[in-house]
């Protein structure tokens, strides 16, 4: 059979998904894979919903499609008053996108564009976190610390200040404790915003808990209540990218909650559709948006797809859903079961040095030797060696490598369906240990 299709990898032939079953994706040939990681923690209700489904079926029957540089549909503006309705204090409008790359791209182009009309031109600078990531698209991939999706693009981007990550298991210093570790690294920014001069720097970028380059690593406690204080001090604006850790993934909607802090600029997608539909959304706060409105009254930023009235009634079903059936607190509940049955089958074995995250948003960290939390070989791939292993057990897990800098370090990630049950986080962790084994003796 010809193949047309310009996939992630030339190499090898990838097992054709045909059909969902709740928590389980299935093959051509029958075999079920339960999806431990929602893809990239995307799936988040699974992968047949009746109501997600019958509202896209619904909004099929009304409209697909309506350009909204003409129209405005209800499904966009329920979706954006949802949004809003839990949204962190001052956060007050909705710029809806196709995905999490559109929208950070989005936002960096939205803070540059605030500065220039409250005129401030001379603002354009950008500062993030190393081991970061933030998207695709040039200006996202800019503004992300993955040192290894940088590399062969880094003469096309702007340039980004990257400071330290909020990466405790590997940085705090012994004898220092976890407020005064999340204190030092957060004074980074404001090293960095004097380095700059504070008249050029308009916005500073963090996942609250870093996803797929890291592996589920939250900040510690105070960290991000000092990072929104030196952005308040320099009148730097704060976005947090909640691409992978938003929209119920550790228990809250939005997971700046847990932290108390409030963004200028917050960017959502994966679990907002739920994998239903694409979709993304950037949030602003009020004050951007009526800088906007006072002056020019025109973002200078569009896609054809935004606002697409299928994905947003498709994310409008998958937010009701979450409320409506107290999923953030299933989460929390299974989260808690997740995390203390990772700890009760890994939290010994050598070669699994960290486990972390919140809610079902979950990672270990694999190391050759856990006293000096020395990290395998790059070259051994492990990894991709956990992935492949996994995928033959019938587990799908989101493993990646280079979490230290980029280059060492092997992580895995776990991003359940919030519906998983008690018997299939057993399930999940068994495969996983079957996974880690195989690979850990090829």
């Amino acid at each position: 059979m010809p193949d047309h299709v310009f996939g992630r990898s030339t190499r090898g032939r990838l097992p054709e998904a045909v059909a969902g079953d709740g928590c389980y994706l299935i093959d051509a040939t029958g075999k079920r894979y339960l999806d431990g990681s929602g893809g990239a923690a995307v799936s988040c209700l699974g992968h047949s919903d009746p109501d997600v489904r019958a509202a896209l079926h619904d909004q099929l029957d009304r409209l697909a499609f309506a350009h909204t540089g003409f129209f405005t549909t209800k499904p966009a503006e329920d979706l954006a008053d949802l949004l809003i309705a839990g949204a962190p204090a001052g956060i007050d409008r909705v710029y809806l996108v196709s995905g999490g790359s559109e929208a950070v791209e989005a936002a960096i182009k939205l803070a540059r564009q605030y500065f220039m009309e409250i005129g401030q031109p001379q603002r354009h600078r950008v500062i993030a976190r190393r081991q970061s990531y933030h998207g695709n698209t040039l200006g996202a991939l800019a503004a992300g610390g993955n040192a290894w999706r940088r590399a062969q693009f880094a003469p096309l981007m702007v340039e980004t200040s990257h400071i330290a990550p909020c990466y405790e298991y590997r940085d705090r210093a012994e004898g220092e404790s976890v407020e005064a570790y999340g204190l030092r690294v957060a004074d980074e920014l404001e090293a960095e915003i004097q380095r700059l001069g504070p008249e050029t720097v308009m916005a500073f970028v963090a996942e609250p808990v870093v996803g797929a380059t890291m592996g589920a690593v939250p900040a510690v406690p105070g960290y991000l209540k000092r990072i929104r204080e030196i952005c308040d001090r320099h009148g730097v604006l704060l976005i947090l990218d909640e691409v992978m850790c938003g929209m119920g993934r550790t228990g809250q909607l939005y997971a700046c909650t847990e932290d108390g802090v409030a963004p200028d600029m917050i960017t959502i997608a994966k679990g907002l559709g739920a994998g239903y539909q694409p979709i993304g959304a950037l949030l602003t706060s009020a004050t951007i948006y009526d800088a906007i409105a006072a002056g020019t009254g025109f973002f200078q930023h569009g896609h054809t797809y935004m606002g697409h009235a299928m994905a947003a009634a498709g994310a409008g079903a998958v937010l009701r859903a979450i409320h409506e059936r107290g999923l953030l607190e299933r989460v929390q509940v299974a989260g808690d079961r997740l995390d203390a049955a990772l700890h009760e089958r890994f939290g010994q074995h050598a070669h699994v040095g960290d486990i972390r995250g919140r809610g079902l948003f979950r990672g270990l960290e694999l190391v050759a030797d856990r006293s000096s939390k020395a990290p395998f070989d790059p070259a051994r791939k492990l990894h991709a060696k956990v992935k492949a292993a996994a995928m033959e057990a019938g587990l799908i897990c989101y493993p990646m490598g280079g979490t230290i800098d980029g280059q060492r370090g092997d992580h895995i990630l776990l991003a359940p369906p919030f519906i998983i049950s008690d018997d299939q986080i057993g399930e999940l962790v068994d495969k996983l240990s079957t996974a880690i084994e195989a690979a850990l003796t090829a």
